[in-house]
């Protein structure tokens, strides 16, 4: 794998000067369309983000959680500061975002268009702060220990020459019981030397990607609960010049959300959610196995009994004790596993990522809507 100072500089002449628009990408890796449902306030949010921004903006998932109103939020290699603005504007003037990114081009966009967001989302003061930094030392960023309710990345990670540093610093930044959500390319196996080392593939988000079992290891070795999949999709190899080095190499791009709490002892039990998230009063996703309906009590496993008692969730769910004998939905960790059946051919993954996590500029605007309009 290429040493960290030139992978920086490789990332950051990918980012600062080769692209200019989604159109220049490669892949559909930035442009992915395998992530949950969003609903209204989410959509709005991201639709209002200013053109500009989204043009710029480059990212493989949605890693907007929910319940996040008056959370402080820290946001990993933020770019141009799409996810940030819409953050800014759903956790509301009492919520705040940081976001932290390498790249001076990509953080020009975000601080020419702070003042922008705060005078449309009508807040008396900005919300937003962008930092440059190494997502893998924040504290030279300034960030201190237990700072945060929540920390987001979309697409980030793998362009990290350590991963393992990244996930350390997002948990000393974390408060008790706040959580790490975010979504990355991931592969089955570690990848040959002759992908590790390609530029362009790096700057791709696919020469970094991490085996999907090396980010339960380092997520455990960090101390955070057990990566919960929330969604997954596959990632189409359409550049000629891409498939070729990358051969039969298959990489998936999935969200995972995981906590950061004090190890307790915790047995299993039954839940209720009580229906009180706006937008959710009828069901709330949590990932991609469970959905809590209101009303209904669940048998939850001791990791999950634990998540829902010391998280933000807990005003939400009433928790009584389980029993003993009670089967309990289980969360794969695995993002191949999660992907549907009918992708498994060529053309399935070509309807399946048709991308919509970017937004393009009129310049670089393609024949079909983008779903984040």
């Amino acid at each position: 794998m290429a040493a960290p100072e030139v992978a920086r500089e490789d990332v950051q002449e990918y980012y600062g000067k080769t692209l200019n628009c989604t159109k220049d990408l490669k892949t559909n890796v930035c442009t992915i369309a395998g992530r949950p449902k969003m609903i209204k306030s989410v959509r709005q949010a991201l639709a209002a983000v200013h053109d500009d921004v989204k043009a710029s903006f480059y990212g493989c998932g949605l890693t907007i959680p929910p319940h996040i109103e008056g959370c402080r939020i820290l946001d990993l290699g933020s770019g141009s500061g799409q996810d940030c603005f819409a953050i800014s504007k759903l956790v509301g003037a009492n919520g705040s975002v940081v976001g932290v990114d390498m790249t001076d081009k990509q953080l020009d966009i975000a601080y020419k268009h702070e003042e922008y967001h705060r005078e449309l989302f009508g807040y008396k003061e900005k919300n937003t702060r962008f930092v440059k930094g190494y997502i893998e030392d924040l504290k030279a960023a300034e960030l201190k220990d237990d700072e945060f309710d929540i920390v987001v990345s979309n697409c980030v990670v793998n362009l990290s020459p350590d991963k393992r540093a990244v996930l350390q610093e997002a948990y000393r930044v974390l408060k008790p019981g706040g959580e790490l959500y975010f979504s990355d390319i991931y592969t089955e196996n570690e990848l040959p030397d002759a992908v590790r080392n390609d530029k362009v593939l790096w700057g791709e988000c696919l020469a970094g990607a991490l085996p999907w079992k090396d980010l339960i290891s380092f997520s455990k070795q960090c101390g955070f609960t057990t990566p919960r999949l929330v969604s997954t999709a596959p990632v189409d190899i359409s550049d000629e010049q891409a498939a070729a080095v990358l051969g039969e190499l298959k990489f998936v791009s999935a969200t995972y959300r995981m906590f950061k709490l004090n190890p307790s002892p915790s047995d299993g039990s039954k839940v209720t959610y009580q229906g009180t998230l706006s937008e959710y009063e009828a069901e709330l996703p949590f990932d991609s196995e469970l959905t809590f309906k209101a009303g209904v009590s669940v048998e939850v496993d001791a990791d999950l009994s634990s998540i829902l008692q010391n998280t933000r969730y807990a005003s939400i769910f009433q928790v009584s004790p389980g029993s003993s004998d009670a089967t309990v939905v289980k969360c794969p960790t695995d993002p191949f596993i999660g992907l549907p059946k009918q992708l498994d051919s060529a053309e399935g993954q070509k309807k399946a990522t048709n991308g919509c996590c970017s937004q393009p500029s009129p310049a670089c605007k393609p024949a079909a809507k983008s779903c984040c309009s």
